[in-house]
């Protein structure tokens, strides 16, 4: 055991229970957030009111991924997940590439949340909004990425104290607007119809509504990320993925459902061409709840973006500690605080990275939310979709070489309807990446293919691991636990 004050390359142990760690994850899926920003835009641009029914159909292909993903993750304890299954699945290189792109990944979903958190606090309390404070979104921005750093720095039951109250406070304001659009029959009486095939494929764009779905549960495969730092890791990530599986998979679903029905079918998407979709939400609030709780409601979209901003920082500095740990990245970076037993090195480096890439928009003049984020956010979800794919196939090479007392249909079987549902995904994301962000030009090809040149990266690194030493490279994904 280290002695107080004296860095070391172990997590604080036995930090977080079920509750802690759905918390942290959830957060990263950001609940309010979705159902103001991503359902709204999903229903616009892709199936309309078949969007309840897709967040099912969606949810059922993540509980069949997670099936294969927690069999894993019950001999696989590492904070680096994506990256410690693929080099003990399909080996060190393939271990090199996934954690190059998790940190593509998760940072450009972290700081693409901060062009959207600059720009709905600078709305909600600025001139337009509650008239308190009339500063640009970057300084918001800056003013989140300094108290995050901090909370990042310290100790990770912290952030997830912080985490919980407002997750918590996230759904049940909207818990709350979903009860009294049910209790009052919604704008014309309630109807199944939203979750039946001929809504769910009833136009051309459909494919769109199910990758925007899917992009609202990024962030519930980082369960496994805290495994080192859980309480009874065996049973507590398991129990935690399925559950955060499910609450974001019901949430959105019951949601959506009910955004339709208190708009009334046949009005939704009338409503939402003749208006910013991003405000849908908040008018339904007016409408049902009063004004004031729409405000309130206008509030707590703020703290849910804090909040995923938060949880992907801690995804992001687990996963730079866990490559300079195991030697892909330098040494120096694989250590933890002597006090704080936090991965403290990661934080600053995703800090100071935070600070770089919003600086670089802010010079450009480029629009926080229809450049920063809705590029950004996108190019992490690709490469998640990527990472999902190659843990899928990992699962199923890990367990051929020893079934460890798991059965063929959650080591076989799942994961390769998974691996291959999620590469058909990766594909089409790629290929349609122009369209569905509005990146215009060469960036239509060139943001997307950042996760094949990350992938690449992070063969070459592992390469050289190998060439220096190759015990260190045969333990790839071992973990420390």
């Amino acid at each position: 055991m280290a002695e107080a004050g004296i860095p070391t390359n172990q997590l604080k142990k036995n930090s977080l229970g079920v509750a802690a760690i759905t918390f942290m994850v959830v957060s990263a899926a950001a609940p309010l957030t979705g159902a103001a920003g991503g359902i709204p835009l999903s229903m616009l641009l892709g199936n309309g009111a078949g969007i309840p029914g897709t967040f099912l159909l969606v949810t059922a292909i993540l509980l069949i991924f997670a099936a294969g993903y927690v069999a894993m993750a019950r001999h696989v304890k590492n904070a680096g997940a994506f990256y410690a299954f693929a080099a003990q699945g399909l080996g060190g290189h393939s271990g090199g590439a996934a954690a190059m792109i998790a940190m593509l990944s998760y940072n450009a979903m972290q700081i693409g949340l901060m062009g959207l958190f600059g720009a709905a606090a600078s709305g909600t309390f600025g001139p337009t909004g509650l008239g308190l404070i009339d500063v640009p979104w970057y300084y918001w921005s800056y003013a989140a990425i300094a108290i995050i750093a901090v909370l990042g720095y310290r100790q990770v039951d912290l952030s997830a104290k912080v985490l919980m109250v407002l997750v918590f406070l996230e759904f049940a304001i909207v818990l709350l607007l979903d009860a009294v659009i049910l209790g009052k029959g919604g704008a014309s009486g309630l109807t199944l119809a939203p979750f039946t095939p001929a809504q769910i494929f009833s136009t051309d764009t459909w494919s769109i509504g199910v990758l925007y779905s899917f992009a609202g549960f990024i962030g519930f495969e980082a369960t496994t990320i805290y495994s080192e730092e859980a309480r009874d890791p065996h049973v507590t990530v398991p129990k935690a993925t399925f559950l955060s599986v499910l609450a974001i998979g019901i949430f959105y679903s019951v949601t959506s459902w009910l955004m339709v029905m208190g708009i009334g079918m046949d009005q939704l998407m009338p409503t939402l061409g003749g208006m910013d979709p991003t405000t849908f939400l908040f008018m339904l609030g007016s409408q049902y709840l009063g004004d004031t709780a729409s405000m309130i409601m206008g509030v707590l979209f703020v703290t849910s973006v804090f909040a995923a901003l938060l949880a992907f920082h801690n995804a992001i500095a687990r996963y730079i500690f866990v490559t300079g740990r195991e030697g892909i990245l330098p040494d120096a970076v694989g250590i933890t605080h002597g006090t704080h037993l936090s991965p403290h090195v990661g934080s600053v480096i995703q800090t100071i990275l935070a600070v770089l890439v919003v600086t670089l928009f802010v010079v450009q003049g480029m629009d926080p939310v229809l450049q920063l984020f809705s590029w950004l956010s996108q190019l992490g979800t690709l490469g998640v979709l990527g990472l999902m794919s190659l843990t899928s196939f990992a699962v199923i090479a890990f367990f051929a070489r020893n079934a460890m007392g798991e059965g063929a249909m959650s080591t076989k079987v799942l994961p390769l309807i998974a691996g291959v549902i999620m590469a058909i995904l990766f594909v089409k994301i790629f290929m349609d990446f122009g369209a569905l962000t509005g990146a215009e030009g060469h960036l239509s090809w060139i943001l997307p293919s950042l996760v094949l040149v990350a992938g690449a990266v992070g063969i070459v690194l592992a390469a050289m691991l190998k060439g220096r030493d190759p015990r260190r490279f045969a333990d790839l994904g071992k973990g420390k636990v």
